[in-house]
């Protein structure tokens, strides 16, 4: 079958758009995937459903530049901190969670999220804590599956605005809820899981002005 010329122009522009994408996932991936679960599903994601996402396509990419930066910061700095500190980035908002052994990794993964271009708040939710084992591990994984498992089928909820991590079984929640019902049914999907000890929610509102500061 042959393409007219204008196939031809409309085809060339889609592959350009898929390479485009294909570009920042393989690049999330790069990085993350030497990281936690959560993060490196988290960048992952942010090339292939950037343009479904509340956020867009050009936060999206912000949001994985600044991703890429603060991994590569920390992993130069020290990679035990790299490996034991996950990473949640929200429209140049950035949540840090997990344990480290040292109070000093606690406040170096913090001062160098700071350094990465475009970051404009900080949240710190690291544990100094160097009890935590691979049983403890493993339970955060599965709570973290069953709340996106269980977000993904609740039709009243665009999952894909979400980010989870779980530590020490605490759900932390980054994201753009639609509505404040939307965001309760989240927090309160998070609550029902078994074993889950806390939930904290930084999500925003579609219409909260924090998100065009």
């Amino acid at each position: 079958m042959s393409l007219t010329g204008s196939d031809r122009v409309g085809a060339g522009r889609a592959t350009r758009s898929l390479a485009a994408l294909a570009v920042v996932a393989i690049a999330g991936l790069s990085v993350a995937g030497c990281s936690a679960w959560g993060t490196a599903a988290g960048a992952g994601a942010v090339g292939v459903t950037a343009a479904q996402t509340e956020k867009g396509f050009r936060r999206s990419v912000a949001d994985t530049e600044i991703r890429l930066a603060i991994n590569d910061l920390w992993f130069k700095a020290d990679e035990e901190m790299f490996r034991k500190v996950n990473l949640q980035v929200q429209e140049q908002r950035v949540l840090l969670s997990g344990n480290v052994p040292q109070p000093e990794q606690r406040v170096e993964a913090v001062r160098l999220a700071w350094q990465a271009p475009g970051v404009r708040e900080v949240i710190n939710e690291i544990e100094v804590n160097d009890t935590s084992g691979l049983n403890d591990a493993a339970r955060d994984s599965w709570i973290s599956a069953q709340l996106r498992t269980t977000l993904v089928f609740d039709r009243e909820i665009s999952s894909i605005n979400y980010s989870i991590e779980t530590v020490n079984q605490a759900i932390f929640i980054m994201g753009v809820a639609q509505s404040e019902a939307e965001l309760n049914r989240v927090v309160g999907h998070a609550k029902d899981i078994a074993y889950v000890r806390r939930v904290v929610s930084y999500a925003l509102l579609k219409d909260d002005p924090a998100r065009s500061s």
